[in-house]
């Protein structure tokens, strides 16, 4: 009869269970013995015995550090969310922003979470299959980083924006082509509403990258315009006039003081570039630009300024002499001209007075006009009402 012994040396805590293990072994593989022919078959069963033996040896020597270590790993787990939001509770009096807040607190309960899994597989006795196990992660997190690489370039840029922070929500804004006020920062995407109350979304990651010229951190913004004055005018009366008409609005602002310049020399005029100041918070530019031309353009009017015009109209300082010769049928036999152009010289003349004085009217009308109170109110709280509200057409958290 073949008997089955075995050398391994047992830990004095598990000897009685391997003990009792072996001898039921012993017995089956006695039994199978007997019950089998042939010495190939025993060597067979004698290899198993010795390996299944071996393999349990192998995890009752091992089963305190598997038990020590799954305690460590459920107690990291179980205390990584907690810990992490308590470090990163201070952070409240440095940043406002949620985004930020929430990503530095996920990262260090997924770090302590993986420090948990290398305890538990380092008092396992797994070091080697936690080091395959980390470089297989770090491959695949490469692969997935070459997949989605514009999703997380959107993620990182966010970041930055609510660390930088160019602009915040209610800000007017110019993005690359776009202008609108700033109604909402998602981890994706910034979303504008322009003057027109479209929605417009622009990913952070072409924000970041790109041009942002903020309107609202300074609340004073200079608006310019071009108006041409005639070579046969006097331009230094011309500039006076012009800042004398600006003087007159309330709105536009003495500091900085408005500017009238000359710009260029056109074909028949100087091209007088106006600049002025005004609160955007309070005064539309737009709006301020077209009350100041209207009025300017009314006041060189009153004052006989030439505005002319470099494609239709040429200028003759000193005037231009015309002569026409006489149609032959309206000259009498004695070379005279007869009293039927007289009759028609009266008429366009009375028609020139009634058409002067009709001017003149009209330029009375209009110089009362423009000292009465226009509408140059910024729109840009008209706009941030729509926004708020307008339908949310993206989802997710505001991070600003």
């Amino acid at each position: 009869m073949f008997v089955l012994s075995s050398n391994a040396m047992l830990p004095s805590s598990a000897e009685s269970s391997s003990s009792l293990l072996i001898n039921k072994l012993q017995l089956t593989a006695s039994s199978l013995v007997q019950s089998t022919d042939g010495g190939g078959a025993i060597s067979s069963l004698s290899n198993a015995q010795s390996l299944l033996a071996q393999l349990w040896e192998s995890f009752v020597y091992r089963l305190p550090g598997l038990a020590l270590g799954i305690v460590v790993m459920a107690v990291f787990i179980f205390l990584a969310p907690h810990a992490a939001s308590l470090l990163v509770k201070p952070m409240t009096r440095t940043t406002t922003s949620p985004l930020l807040r929430s990503v530095i607190q996920r990262s260090i309960s997924l770090v302590l979470m993986l420090l948990g899994i290398y305890l538990f597989l380092f008092l396992a006795g797994l070091t080697g299959f936690a080091i395959a196990v980390v470089s297989g992660t770090g491959v695949v997190g490469l692969i997935l980083g070459f997949a989605f690489r514009d999703i997380a370039e959107n993620f990182i840029s966010s970041l930055l924006l609510t660390i930088q922070r160019p602009f915040r929500i209610g800000d007017i804004v110019q993005i690359n082509d776009f202008t609108g006020i700033i109604q909402k920062v998602t981890a994706r995407a910034t979303t504008l509403v322009d003057f027109d109350g479209n929605h417009i979304q622009i990913p952070n990651a072409t924000i970041y990258k790109g041009v942002i010229k903020n309107l609202t951190a300074n609340p004073l913004m200079r608006g310019h315009f071009v108006i041409g004055v005639g070579y046969d005018a006097d331009i230094q009366r011309a500039q006076q006039i012009a800042q004398s008409v600006i003087g007159e609005q309330q709105n536009v602002l003495t500091d900085p003081e408005p500017q009238t310049l000359i710009d260029t020399l056109g074909a028949s005029s100087y091209n007088v570039k106006v600049y002025f100041w005004v609160d955007v918070e309070k005064t539309s530019v737009l709006k301020m630009s077209s009350v100041l031309m209207r009025n300017i353009t009314t006041a060189f009017l009153d004052a006989n300024i030439s505005m002319p015009d470099d494609a239709r109209e040429r200028i003759f300082p000193q005037g231009l002499r015309v002569e026409t010769a006489p149609n032959q049928s309206e000259v009498g036999g004695d070379g005279k001209v007869s009293q039927g152009n007289d009759a028609s010289n009266n008429s366009e003349g009375e028609a020139s007075r009634s058409s002067a004085n009709q001017a003149k009217h009209d330029h009375n009308v209009k110089q009362n006009s423009r000292f009465s109170d226009d509408d140059v109110a910024s729109e840009a709280h008209e706009i941030r009402e729509q926004a708020r509200n307008s339908r949310d057409p993206e989802g997710g958290e505001n991070i600003l």
